[in-house]
C-alpha cells in the first residue's frame, strides 16, 4: 500500500463552512432533547439525508431540513456550544484559520432581534477562539430569497461590527432566485466598510451566475464557482484577477450538481490556474468535514501531496487571514510537506 501524509495534518483554511450546518449530529438530536423539538426522519436515522436539490423540489426539501436543524438553536447557550465544536472539529482536520458563514436574521426571532442575535454570534466566536485557539471570524451572508433592502440592512450591520470579527459579505440560498444586480448596492456597502464580497455562485445554475458575481457583485471570492469549468475564458478570467472558488466537492455530490466525486471538476479548475479553497459547506447535512473533502481531491482526482499542499496553500492565500497566521500556516504546509509520509 502507498504510504501518504495524513491530510488531517495539513495545515489550512476553511473558507466555506455554514452556521446551522457546522453542528454535530449528536449536539443536534441532543438539542431537539432539550428544546421539544421533533426533528424529520431524515435527520434522526444517524445517515446522511438522501438530498437532490438540482430542482425546486429538491431544494425545497434541503432548505426544510436545513430550518429544522436551525430552530434547535434557541439560546446563546446552544450558539456558544455550536461555534465552540464547530472550532474543534476543524482542528481536528487540520484547520488552523476558519470563516464562518451565517445570516443573523435566522437566529433573530429566538434571540432577541438582529443586533442581539449578531452579537452571540460575534461572542460565541470570540469565546472559541480563546478556548481552542483556531484563528476565526465571521462572514454575514444575506439571503437570496428576500427583499435586497433586508441585504442592505445586513451590509451595514456588519460594516459596523467588523472590528469585532466579520471579514466578509456574502449571497447564499438558491441562485436560480434573485439575480445578482439586485444585490449589487449591499454589496457596495460591505465592500466601501473593507468587507470582502463572497457570493455563492456556480453551483447550481452555469457559468453565467458566475459572471454575474464578478460584474454585478465585484465578488473577490466566489462561494462555489465549480460550474465556471464550463467556460475556459471564465476559468482564464479568474485565474488572471486570482479570485479563490471555494469548492465544496462533498456538497456538490450530495445536492445533485455532479453525479460522483469524481465527475466533480477540481482537477480542470485547478490546472486552469483558478485558486481553489475545499470547503464542507454543511456537515451535518452532508456528513464529511474538511480533512474529507482533500481526501476526494487525492482519491477521485489523483491529487498527488504537493498538489493537496498546493490546494492548502490557496485556500490560506484567498482568506481573510491577518499575515502573521498566513506566514504561520504556509510555514506548516510546507513542513507537512517535507515530513516523510507515514
Amino acid at each position: 500500500m502507498e504510504h501518504v501524509r495524513d491530510v488531517s495534518e495539513l495545515p489550512k483554511a476553511h473558507l466555506h463552512l455554514h452556521f446551522t450546518g457546522s453542528m454535530r449530529i449528536a449536539t443536534l438530536l441532543e438539542l431537539a432533547d432539550k428544546h421539544g423539538i421533533h426533528l424529520p426522519d431524515a435527520l434522526t436515522s444517524g445517515e446522511p439525508p438522501k438530498l437532490r436539490a438540482t430542482d425546486e423540489r429538491g431544494w425545497f426539501r434541503f432548505q426544510r431540513l436545513y430550518d429544522a436543524a436551525r430552530s434547535c438553536l434557541r439560546e446563546p447557550e446552544d450558539i456558544q456550544r455550536l461555534v465552540r465544536e464547530a472550532a474543534e472539529e476543524d482542528i481536528k482536520d487540520g484547520s488552523g484559520w476558519l470563516e464562518i458563514q451565517v445570516d443573523p436574521t435566522s437566529y433573530a426571532p429566538r434571540l432577541g432581534g438582529l443586533i442581539p442575535a449578531l452579537e452571540v454570534i460575534l461572542d460565541a466566536v470570540d469565546s472559541a477562539v480563546r478556548e481552542t485557539g483556531l484563528g476565526m471570524r465571521v462572514l454575514v451572508a444575506a439571503n437570496r430569497m428576500k427583499h435586497p433592502l433586508d441585504a442592505r440592512t445586513l451590509a451595514r450591520l456588519a460594516v459596523r461590527y467588523a472590528d469585532r470579527g466579520i471579514v466578509g459579505f456574502g449571497l447564499s440560498n438558491d441562485e436560480r432566485r434573485g439575480m445578482a444586480r439586485d444585490f449589487d448596492r449591499a454589496f457596495a456597502i460591505a465592500r466601501e466598510g473593507g468587507l470582502l464580497a463572497a457570493p455563492h455562485g456556480g453551483e447550481l445554475t452555469g457559468p453565467a451566475s458566475v459572471r454575474d458575481c464578478l460584474d454585478d457583485l465585484h465578488a473577490s471570492r466566489i462561494g462555489h464557482g465549480v460550474r465556471a469549468a464550463e467556460d475556459p475564458r471564465l476559468m482564464k478570467r479568474l485565474a488572471d484577477r486570482g479570485i479563490t472558488c471555494e469548492v465544496c466537492p462533498a456538497s456538490n455530490v450530495a445536492l445533485g450538481v455532479y453525479e460522483k466525486p469524481e465527475d466533480v471538476p477540481l482537477r480542470t479548475l485547478f490546472e486552469a490556474g483558478v485558486p481553489l479553497a475545499l470547503g464542507a459547506d454543511d456537515p451535518l447535512l452532508f456528513g464529511s468535514r474538511l480533512a474529507a473533502q482533500y481526501e476526494i481531491a487525492r482519491r477521485h482526482h489523483a491529487f498527488t501531496d504537493a498538489e493537496l499542499a498546493e490546494l492548502a496553500r490557496q485556500s490560506v492565500r484567498g482568506s481573510a487571514a491577518p499575515e502573521d497566521a498566513r506566514r504561520k500556516l504556509l510555514s506548516g504546509i510546507d513542513d507537512w510537506l517535507a515530513a516523510a509520509p507515514s
